[in-house]
């Protein structure tokens, strides 16, 4: 018998014949069995199709070498992933003595070749005066800041150059992060620790993450190795496609979220997903900050203890801990206790989940949200309202206006309930307990009849009944007068 070498792959595809082969034998020998029994009558038999197999995919192979390798999808982005330097600013004429000295380096890729823009960490340029940018192919490039998110970590450079088109740039290819699947390869690019260009390989551990600081998240997790200099690389699907920037790492050592300090890999990683950088990069790149709506609410994360305190048998979710009056949270119907359970079709996890769905919706968006009240499903829909607030808002049980919060339903009138520090009013000296009995001389009774006198132009005369005295104070809008 003469001898043949096959390829591993071509091995697998005969082994997976010789398996399919001998599952569509396997009826054979009950066929003889049955024909060999006593005289039975035989039924027709309805012939039956065969189900459609998905067809075999093996890993990449590279015949010529022999070997299993993702390299021919990886390198074409490899060249788009940059390493950026910040330096701080230079004081007076340029000189070897004043020149501006490095401050922290990680890295960046570029997204678009033709204008020279690459995605970083804001952490990677903050504090900075100049940016350089390092290049695969030994060219390097000054970059000038577009714009930073600190609340996504993310920041906008742009190379210098009359005519980056001109430069023969490649750009990453971007895909979004919500197709993404607990289990797919992920590979993490950048420059750590003070090494060149490197690649290490892992799985998406987990989606949604968050819960680690006060910022917009909804990290992607990754086992794949990320040390100090990673910061602001790309995070790669098995393709070679953009999927989210790498940003913070947790730590058995210290600097768990900076990248920066003495904190090593411990296997855990984050990464910002596509679908929130391009939101960010968007609005950078067209307006140089980012805009950002409000729904006025406090949020908590439902735990065990809180699941029981409301009787519930999940883990998962929103509490709404407090409503701001006349907010978008209040105008959609939603209450304290409530226990939000999914924002625009995805799962709320806990509080993070709905801020990272707000943190890229723009003031007017409308989202929907599924909620829990004393263990019932509703929906509702919430539109997102403007950062800044109105002068006076008028909610259900409460107006608020400049600073301070008023309740009605009381025999005194309307009632001062709290009043902010270095409010307009708190320089009045409008205070806690005060009871609002007339607005320029005409009487209120209500909180309707409140919030319409204070949405006046005018500066306005309010008395107001303090214990058993009655007192006068003039509202002057605005900023606080200067001291002579």
């Amino acid at each position: 018998m003469s001898s043949a070498v096959r390829s591993p792959r071509a091995s697998c595809l005969i082994l997976a014949g010789l398996v399919l082969a001998s599952t569509a034998a396997a009826p054979a020998p009950a066929l003889a069995s049955s024909a060999s029994a006593t005289a039975r009558p035989q039924t027709a038999r309805t012939p039956t199709t065969p189900p459609t197999l998905p067809p075999a995919l093996p890993l990449p192979y590279d015949e010529q070498r022999g070997v299993f390798t993702f390299a021919a999808g990886l390198e074409r982005s490899l060249p788009a992933v940059v390493q950026v330097t910040t330096l701080g600013s230079s004081r007076g004429p340029t000189s070897d003595e004043n020149a501006a000295k490095p401050l922290q380096s990680g890295s960046g890729v570029i997204i678009d070749a033709r204008q020279g823009i690459l995605v970083t960490n804001n952490h990677v340029v903050e504090g900075g005066g100049k940016f350089t940018v390092d290049l695969t192919d030994g060219r390097l490039f000054d970059a000038v800041l577009v714009g930073t998110d600190k609340a996504t970590d993310l920041a906008v450079l742009r190379i210098v150059a009359d005519d980056p088109a001109s430069l023969g740039l490649s750009q990453v290819e971007t895909v979004d992060s919500d197709t993404l699947r607990t289990g797919d390869l992920a590979f993490a690019v950048g420059y750590p620790l003070g090494l060149d260009q490197t690649l290490t390989m892992g799985v998406i551990s987990g989606l949604g993450r968050s819960g680690l600081g006060d910022a917009v998240e909804d990290y992607i997790q990754t086992d794949a190795a990320v040390n100090s200099g990673n910061s602001g690389g790309p995070l790669l699907d098995s393709r070679g496609r953009l999927i989210g920037i790498n940003t913070s790492i947790l730590s058995g050592g210290s600097d768990p979220l900076g990248l920066g300090g003495r904190g090593g890999n411990d296997g855990i990683a984050f990464a910002v997903p596509t679908r929130i950088m391009m939101f960010v990069v968007d609005q950078l790149r067209e307006d140089g900050e980012v805009t950002r709506g409000r729904i006025g609410a406090v949020l908590g994360s439902l735990n065990a203890q809180r699941a029981r305190d409301l009787g519930l048998r999940i883990v998962r979710g929103a509490v709404v801990e407090d409503v701001t009056p006349g907010s978008p949270m209040e105008q959609a119907g939603l209450r304290r206790r409530d226990v939000l359970t999914r924002i625009q079709n995805r799962a709320v996890a806990n509080a993070g989940s709905v801020l990272a769905t707000v943190g890229i919706a723009e003031p007017g968006a409308r989202l929907s949200v599924v909620y829990l009240r004393e263990g019932r499903e509703a929906t509702t829909t919430l539109t997102v309202g403007p950062m800044d607030p109105p002068a006076v808002a008028v909610g259900r049980d409460a107006v608020i206006a400049f600073g301070a919060q008023f309740s009605g339903g009381h025999a005194g009138g309307v009632r001062v309930d709290a009043v902010e520090g270095g409010s307009d009013f708190a320089r009045i000296d409008l205070r806690a307990g005060d009871y609002v009995t007339e607005v320029d001389g005409a009487a209120v009774a209500d909180l309707a009849g409140l919030a319409a006198a204070l949405a006046a132009e005018a500066p306005l005369k309010l008395t107001v009944r303090r214990e058993d005295e009655t007192i006068v104070l003039t509202e002057v809008r605005g900023p606080a007068p200067e001291a002579d």
